[in-house]
């Protein structure tokens, strides 16, 4: 039964590869129950075939199940899409007056995210004409501050 270990290794193997090309951590389960597998069966060699893929799905869908039930972003982001921060500190001119009660408006020289114009809110209240500074994205507009 030494062909069975090398099976589930290499099964593994191929496992882990796809989940270093994929970056997504859910191949990562299934890799690691083939190589654990692969371990037992070196243990165990008369570990018969229905036994090993009910062992494998087990792992695989108990780890899984592990890791999205106790994983937890750690970080708190105020982006849009794939926005890396960079709009944060960009400066704009208010074109529609905000309040903190008020949806405004604010406009770049310089698209950002894609567009030059858009929806602004802040806890102060500005004026059309002055100059705003971006302090975070939340949902489809920006926060600002007076500049």
């Amino acid at each position: 039964m030494t062909e069975a270990m090398w099976v589930w290794g290499v099964i593994g193997l191929v496992l882990l590869a796809a989940e270093m090309a994929t970056g997504t951590f859910y191949v990562l389960w299934f890799g690691v129950a083939a190589i654990i597998l692969a371990v037992l069966t070196w243990l165990v060699p008369d570990l018969n075939v229905s036994t090993q893929l009910i062992l494998f799905s087990v792992l695989s869908i108990g780890a899984l199940f592990i890791w999205r039930n106790y994983y937890k972003k750690t970080s708190v982001d105020h982006r849009v899409g794939q926005s890396q921060g960079e709009e944060i500190g960009r400066t704009g001119t208010i074109i529609v007056p905000i309040s903190p009660s008020q949806t405004g408006r604010i406009q770049f020289t310089q698209g950002v995210m894609g567009s030059r114009e858009w929806d602004a809110v802040s806890n102060e209240a500005i004026e059309v004409g002055r100059q705003a500074e971006v302090i975070a994205v939340e949902g489809n507009a920006l926060r600002v501050k007076a500049h």
